[in-house]
């Protein structure tokens, strides 16, 4: 149908028609889940002028247990879990039950749902709620705004819209899941633990899962080793929450950070009067993790002096606090798990670590990979940071692009996880300032080659590394004819990661 577009109102019409189709199309090539969930939302969000959303997506199309997928916008991180289990569940379902559009300008005031406990408690008010596909539903949009500004036809129209086309999307999406689900490498140990938050699918991540499921039901003393940001401290709690100690208290104290002249006492306690200063007892680390587990991250840093006291703590489960009496001590209930990113090994050498204190320690021996040895993580570790990011700086919804996510993949990370999830935040802040509605490699590296004094450019290590990169894979492929399964298996890399390789670097694959 060809419009008539004389008026200025026609022509504001047609364009947002025409944003409307072209975010759809964008949409069409997310694969990414969460993502595509983001984008979707938000699109409906500002297509009609709602004040919060809700999506949900079905893997199991008779729905016995909560979505796999969900995503919120404009709601609170303490009504998120209300939305999802109760508020207007009558509703959602009723749109889900009938597979129509459910549209309200104000549910308190609506025969239909005047009486469900569900819509008073969550005041809620203008509605329109619509099915994803039929026959059955592959999940729902819900979304809400003041009853001063109820949905008009248009809305519902524009919603049912939008719907009908992400339908196949969703459909296409959850096989994909399927799909990636069945060469999930740690799938086997998420259904056995309790891993909150924790993120990586990666064979180097199920090396780490199976040696915590060994050691977190024991109470043998764990060492976590590897390079600084590689998550020790997140895997410890792991182990900890995956203990029979999980209900007990979880103290985490980073042993460079301890005062040398109050490190015993901050470790031990003390009683009143131990010294100048000492006005009342002091329950150390310790004693604050009775019952539970003490984390020591970067046990390399703690001194000499205090080595000696902490291997008799392993041996006897006894500590002294520092007191004006001497006496049998205290018994300690306790694991311990210490962390370090330095060779302890190197360090006994030296004489600057017990080596009967490594013993002690490394009963339980746990090397966390570094994210060089995990990338196919990068991309769910950094979509993760961004959503993050968005949230907790009160800033609207925003994806990394393909192209960024891509430069993430190829990039350097000495700083490991920590560093790459500094960069990503770094990136969601230059995109807001900018105003760009996705987070684009030029937000994520800023810094560029700087010119030396002599006015040349100056070259980085990692921007050394990716030219020696780029020219190593433009050699392998020219020597296997540009058979990427070939030029993969030479240099022992899955094809898929090597694909994304070649994009990030702009290489093309001829045969």
């Amino acid at each position: 149908m060809v419009r008539d577009v004389g008026s200025p109102e026609d022509a504001t019409t047609l364009r947002r028609e025409r944003d409307l189709y072209r975010r759809l199309l964008e949409l069409a090539h997310e694969t990414a889940s969460q993502r595509f969930l983001e984008e979707a939302l938000a699109l409906l969000v500002d297509a009609i002028g709602a004040d919060q959303g809700y999506v949900e997506l079905y893997d199991d199309p008779e729905r016995t247990e909560e979505p796999r997928w969900w995503r919120a916008h404009g709601l609170s991180a303490e009504r998120i879990p209300d939305v999802r289990r109760t508020i207007s569940r009558g509703i959602i379902a009723a749109a889900v039950g009938s597979g129509r559009t459910i549209v309200t300008p104000d549910a308190l005031l609506d025969q239909r749902w005047q009486g469900r406990e569900s819509i008073r408690r969550g005041s809620v008010r203008a509605v329109v709620c619509s099915p994803i596909g039929d026959d059955p539903p592959r999940g729902v949009v819900y979304l809400t705004a003041d009853p001063g500004r109820p949905f008009s036809e248009d809305d519902r129209r524009c919603v049912e819209l939008v719907t009908r086309h992400l339908a196949p999307l969703v459909d296409r999406l959850v096989l994909q899941q399927r799909l990636d689900d069945s060469r999930d490498a740690t799938r086997a140990f998420r259904e056995r633990l309790r891993l909150d938050g924790l993120i990586g699918r990666s064979a180097a991540m199920a090396d780490v899962l199976r040696e915590v499921a060994i050691s977190a039901p024991s109470s043998k003393t764990v060492l976590l080793t590897g390079d600084t940001g590689t998550g020790k401290s997140e895997i410890a709690r792991v182990i900890h929450d995956n203990g029979p100690r999980a209900r007990r208290p979880f103290v985490e104290v980073n042993c460079t950070s301890l005062p040398h002249e109050l490190a015993e006492a901050e470790l031990f306690g003390y009683q009143r009067g131990a010294f100048t200063g000492a006005v009342r007892d002091h329950v150390g680390l310790v004693g604050q993790a009775e019952g539970g587990t003490l984390f020591l991250d970067e046990i390399g840093d703690l001194p000499l002096a205090l080595q000696g006291k902490l291997l008799q703590l392993l041996q006897s489960k006894r500590y002294r606090p520092l007191s004006l009496e001497q006496g049998e001590g205290l018994v300690a209930d306790i694991r311990i798990i210490a962390g370090t990113n330095v060779d302890l090994d190197r360090a006994v050498a030296e004489r600057a670590f017990r080596q009967d204190l490594l013993y002690r320690l490394s009963v339980i021996a746990l090397r966390m990979p570094s994210l060089a040895e995990r990338r196919d993580d990068i991309a769910e570790l950094a979509a993760t940071f961004c959503a993050e990011t968005c949230q907790t700086e009160g800033h609207a919804a925003r994806a990394l692009s393909g192209d960024a996510v891509r430069a993430l993949e190829t990039a350097e990370w000495p700083g490991n996880v920590r560093q790459l999830q500094n960069v990503v935040a770094s990136g969601v802040l230059h995109a807001v300032e900018e105003g760009a509605l996705q987070v684009e490699r030029r937000h994520l590296f800023r810094d560029g080659s700087r010119p030396s004094p002599e006015g040349a450019a100056a070259v980085t290590y990692q921007d050394a590394t990716r030219q020696f990169q780029k020219e190593f894979l433009e050699r392998t492929l020219a020597e296997c004819e540009g058979n990427v399964s070939g030029a993969a298996r030479r240099i022992d890399v899955s094809r898929t990661y090597l694909h994304a390789l070649l994009k990030g670097f702009g290489i093309e694959s001829r045969r």
